[in-house]
């Protein structure tokens, strides 16, 4: 079996840590669109170290049920001891899954959501049916995501960062996930489906570098000739410029889909 690790675009608890910082008020927007009520059964699939699961826990309250799954038993344990800690282990559980393959009888669950997981799927629209297999009649079904060919960066090495933000794009098993959601939510069956468009702006030259694993993804943009040394170089100094005088912006796309199984 292939480690979380050998995937493309694998991240680390500390990753998900920072976006999850970064996107804490657009969590609250998907806890607010599930619908959910004190005693429901909510499911967060890819949920890492418990980031959304507490949260989503204190909604249901201790006559309901939250269960994160993830395909990273690390994650797993990580999430299982926050929700120890929380002493909300109770109502509260974190189980090693397959996305595509989801442990759990037809319509169990009263809502299920999904963050930022599609991306890095080889089938999203497999994970997407199992989602809405497991979700009850009325039940809500909701997935944010992002879409990375969407993102941007004000730079006057304008080509050198086209090119960069395709080669990242083109590189995640599904980088361009969030504007694919509506069309996959139509094609599930779903009913009553909209979605939303979140701009995500960035002005820290070092949390972009973060947020894009620019330490990983330079070499392999050079190995890949997507980008040259010197082009690197270059477009890293005109950022570092910018930042140094409080110019540099970046931003991101997150698109959130929400449909209603029938």
């Amino acid at each position: 079996m292939a480690t979380p690790q050998s995937y493309v675009g694998y991240v680390d608890p500390e990753y998900l840590r920072v976006v999850g910082n970064l996107l804490q008020s657009l969590k609250e927007v998907t806890y607010a669109k599930m619908q959910i009520e004190k005693g429901h059964k909510v499911l967060d699939v890819g949920c890492g170290p418990g980031t959304d699961t507490i949260s989503l826990a204190q909604l249901v309250g201790a006559t309901g049920e939250v269960v994160g799954v993830d395909y990273d038993e690390a994650m797993i344990a990580e999430a299982e001891k926050r929700a120890t800690e929380a002493n909300m282990d109770g109502w509260v559980q974190h189980k090693f899954a397959d996305a595509t393959a989801l442990p759990f009888e037809a319509g169990h669950f009263d809502s299920c959501r999904s963050e930022r997981l599609f991306q890095h799927l080889p089938d999203a629209q497999a994970a997407l049916g199992e989602m809405v297999r497991v979700t009850k009649r009325n039940g809500r079904v909701l997935v944010l995501d992002t879409d990375w060919g969407s993102s941007g960066v004000d730079s006057h090495k304008v080509d050198i960062e086209r090119r960069f933000t395709r080669f990242y794009a083109d590189t995640r098993h599904n980088g361009y996930s969030g504007r694919k959601l509506y069309r996959m939510f139509k094609e599930q069956g779903l009913a009553d489906v909209s979605f939303e468009i979140f701009p995500v702006p960035v002005t820290s030259y070092a949390l972009y570098r973060q947020i894009f694993s620019m330490d990983i993804n330079e070499p392999k943009a050079i190995a890949a000739k997507a980008l040259t040394d010197d082009e690197v170089r270059r477009w890293r100094e005109s950022l570092e410029e910018a930042d140094s005088k409080g110019l540099f912006f970046a931003y991101g796309c997150l698109v959130l889909a929400i449909g209603r199984k029938v």
